[in-house]
């Protein structure tokens, strides 16, 4: 008997312990993300995907930002080879991060509207303090549907801000994070630097 009660408390103790240290449906979701990410990506492939880094998991990094929509105007993005790109200017999104009120800007692409699969997707490209240090010095991206927008609310998760198809490897035509759409702070979430040397 003694012997049956000390095993049953033994894997109370062990169920405890891995409950206590198993991940957050939050923590493992975005493990889940950024192993799809990585299997799928659309530029590295193969063993070049050891060189895809990304910042711990942080909470704090996840936001719901209030939104407001702009008039439909036309934006001209720069994009990195010189290039211009039309987009339409959807909306701003507004939020606090370590105590400071961000304004960043959407923007939908007149092109990929057009196509069934991207006409509800918006872009967040943004620079931040981390560019050029532990991320891609030239920006990164949030992607956020229309049909996350409710209620002048929507979810923004840095934890999934990504990199441009140019800090991979060269011949890329990537758009530019505009200067409105400037973090002051370091976001130390998402996406780090490409290890691997451009090629």
């Amino acid at each position: 008997m003694k012997k049956i009660i000390t095993i049953v408390l033994l894997f109370i103790n062990v169920t405890a312990f891995a409950q206590k240290n198993a991940p957050s449906d939050y923590v493992y979701s975005l493990q889940k993300f950024q192993q799809e990410y990585v299997l799928n990506h659309d530029v590295v492939k193969g063993k070049d995907t050891a060189y895809l880094k990304f910042f711990p998991i942080d909470s704090s990094y996840h936001v719901i930002a209030n939104f407001k929509k702009i008039k439909d105007s036309a934006f001209t993005m720069q994009l990195s080879e010189g290039k211009t790109a039309k987009y339409l200017k959807y909306g701003k999104v507004t939020f606090t991060l370590q105590n400071k009120t961000i304004i960043l800007y959407l923007y939908q692409s007149e092109r990929l509207m057009k196509l069934p699969d991207y006409k509800n997707h918006l872009l967040i490209p943004f620079i931040d303090m981390s560019n050029g240090f532990s991320s891609y010095g030239g920006g990164r991206y949030l992607d956020v549907d229309i049909t996350d927008i409710m209620d002048n609310k929507v979810e923004l998760d840095f934890n999934k801000a990504y990199n441009p198809s140019c800090a991979y490897t060269t011949g890329y035509n990537c758009p530019i994070p505009p200067g409105e759409n400037t973090i002051p702070l370091s976001i130390n979430a998402g996406e780090k630097t490409y290890t691997k040397p451009l090629r």
